[in-house]
């Protein structure tokens, strides 16, 4: 009995760290609802914009920061939105639509981009574009852990002037 008992403990130790963090994870496709979350949970909003089938670094920081078990424990914090801009399939219009308003908005350039976003006021406290291939969760991550007390600045520095803009409603 203990011997299946020691074997069943083995077996879901390897089978834990053989499945994805996303698994884990939820990710949610509206800032609305992201916000009403957020705001329930006493949380912050975490945003990835991304071009999940054309983008490589946005591929990449998927594979290689948020499938990890390292993202799934960090994004306990958060309340995660994922807004998608593919250019081979083709998204409900009212998504579409939804994440070009929040990408106007939050004035995001280039792809990957990750905001920290205050629920309450709708404020980006941290914004980090782009990935390094190879990086993963160790190199990522603090670079927007800063933005877990309100009001911290990013790591990189101050906020940027997208983020200012964009609590400014600019």
């Amino acid at each position: 009995m203990i011997t299946s008992i020691r074997s069943l403990a083995v077996f879901l130790s390897i089978l834990m760290g053989v499945l994805p963090a996303s698994a884990a994870t939820k990710w949610l496709k509206s800032m609305e609802e992201a916000k009403a979350v957020a705001l329930k949970e006493n949380k912050k909003i975490l945003v990835d914009f991304t071009g999940s089938d054309w983008c490589g670094y946005c591929i990449a920081l998927d594979k290689e920061v948020f499938d990890k078990p390292a993202f799934a424990a960090f994004a306990k914090d958060y309340v995660l939105v994922k807004l998608d801009f593919p250019k081979s399939k083709k998204l409900p219009p009212s998504e579409a639509a939804s994440n070009a308003k929040a990408k106007e908005k939050y004035q995001v350039r280039g792809f990957p981009c990750v905001l920290v976003i205050d629920p309450k006021n709708g404020e980006a406290m941290a914004q980090v574009t782009g990935y390094s291939p190879g990086s993963g969760p160790e190199k990522y991550l603090p670079r927007l852990s800063a933005a877990k007390k309100e009001g911290e600045a990013a790591p990189d520095g101050q906020k940027t002037e997208a983020a200012k803009k964009a609590a400014k409603g600019a």
